[in-house]
């Protein structure tokens, strides 16, 4: 009896830890726009550190990020247990916020050249940095800020994904998701981060070999590489929102998600075209959706904030 007991927990165990694998790699696909935008963000806080505290400050965001998690996954058990209705619109919420930082962003920039004419002719000067210590904390601190709303977007996502399932499922998807998106992250915002010190560390070998020749190769395609990468990672992860979050928002709107399944099949339809234009025929609607959607979000902020100034 203590055997066959034995066997079936055991059978109990794997039968969800194999759900919990399914449903992570369904969440991690989801979030897949929601980790670009982590990373550009994530990058961008630590530009402006000292180079040889650069991965000290990086370590100090990644702590806060467990912490961010650490409310976060009870938070999500506990309205999954007792207010599970909330779980769509807390997560068309997220998606609309993820729309509205999205096109923020486009509109951020192109004030930006709009008005850089102006100051073409002004030399800037960035302000001298008298203590180093409040500089990373500030630093710090806000990039555990964005870190929180960006972890309670894959949250969200995922909680969505796996409101269906039992709550021990739900929690282990939620926790195997928050660690494996936390160093999955930071290890990367590192690796992009000092990616410039490496380029440069190859690029200064001495000596004729070949080795040594190709290395300084490496070093300065690695240095060229660098701004590139940023820029792609800010690009990328832009689009990347409006697709998410459109998809969120169309999802939960069933009359828009109609409407492009069935936009999805007249483009399959057509033989010019084919099936693998038509695959990606949804997240173009969805992104689509999701600027127009950002654009109104927008609108709306700006003009509560006039309204209350």
């Amino acid at each position: 009896m203590a055997g066959a007991s034995l066997l079936t927990l055991l059978d109990d165990i794997a039968s969800i830890l194999d759900d919990v694998a399914v449903m992570s790699k369904v969440a991690a696909k989801k979030t897949a726009g929601v980790l670009g935008d982590d990373l550009a963000l994530n990058a961008q806080q630590v530009t402006g550190v000292n180079a040889d505290r650069e991965l000290p400050v990086i370590w100090a965001v990644a702590l806060g990020s467990f912490r961010n998690k650490l409310i976060l996954v009870p938070a999500a058990m506990l309205i999954s247990a007792f207010i599970p209705w909330a779980v769509t619109p807390l997560l068309m919420f997220g998606g609309l916020f993820l729309c509205y930082e999205g096109f923020e962003k486009l509109h951020h920039s192109y004030l930006h050249r709009k008005d850089q004419p102006h100051e073409s002719h002004q030399i800037q000067q960035q302000p001298e940095i008298t203590d180093w210590v409040a500089f990373e904390a500030e630093k710090i601190k806000g990039a555990i800020r964005t870190d929180f709303v960006l972890s309670a977007e894959i949250i969200a996502i995922t909680l969505g994904i796996v409101a269906e399932k039992s709550l021990s499922t739900q929690f282990l998807t939620l926790a195997a998701i928050g660690i494996v998106m936390t160093i999955g992250v930071y290890g990367l915002v590192a690796a992009i981060v000092k990616m410039d010190d490496a380029g440069l560390y190859l690029s200064q070998r001495q000596g004729q070999s070949v080795i040594t020749q190709l290395n300084r190769k490496l070093g300065f395609g690695l240095l060229s590489a660098a701004p590139l990468l940023m820029k792609s990672l800010t690009i990328i992860g832009t689009a990347a929102m409006f697709m998410v979050g459109g998809g969120i928002l169309t999802h939960g709107l069933h009359i828009v998600s109609e409407q492009i399944h069935h936009a999805e099949q007249a483009v399959e339809a057509v033989s010019v075209v084919g099936p693998a234009f038509a695959l990606l025929t949804p997240s173009i609607l969805n992104g689509l959706f999701g600027v127009l959607a950002g654009a109104v979000a927008v609108i709306l902020m700006t003009g509560i904030q006039k309204l209350r100034s």
